[in-house]
């Protein structure tokens, strides 16, 4: 189900992805607090609905990262190797 829910916001538009998000972000807020104030039937909901949000939140990362220039990715990657570094 993962990888259909991934082929799926693959395939939005830039702007309709963050409709979605922000939309999913709202609707996660509203379970929470109505879970607090009377449990739900199915809380694994909550799990569910904090995972597509990661996705979406990775998703937008991804198409970011795809447009920054080589400038962006050599900085990424001096980060990655003095990090790398200082753990040895």
């Amino acid at each position: 189900m993962a990888k259909k829910a991934t082929n799926e916001l693959q395939a939005l538009a830039d702007e309709e992805l963050q409709n979605q998000l922000e939309e999913s972000v709202e609707a996660y807020a509203k379970m929470r607090y109505e879970h607090q104030v009377t449990p739900m039937e199915r809380p694994g909901e909550l799990k569910i609905a904090r995972r597509n949000i990661a996705r979406m939140h990775t998703e937008v990362r991804r198409r970011e990262l795809e447009a920054a220039g080589e400038e962006v990715h050599a900085k990424r990657d001096r980060i990655r190797n003095r990090r790398r570094n200082a753990k040895k």
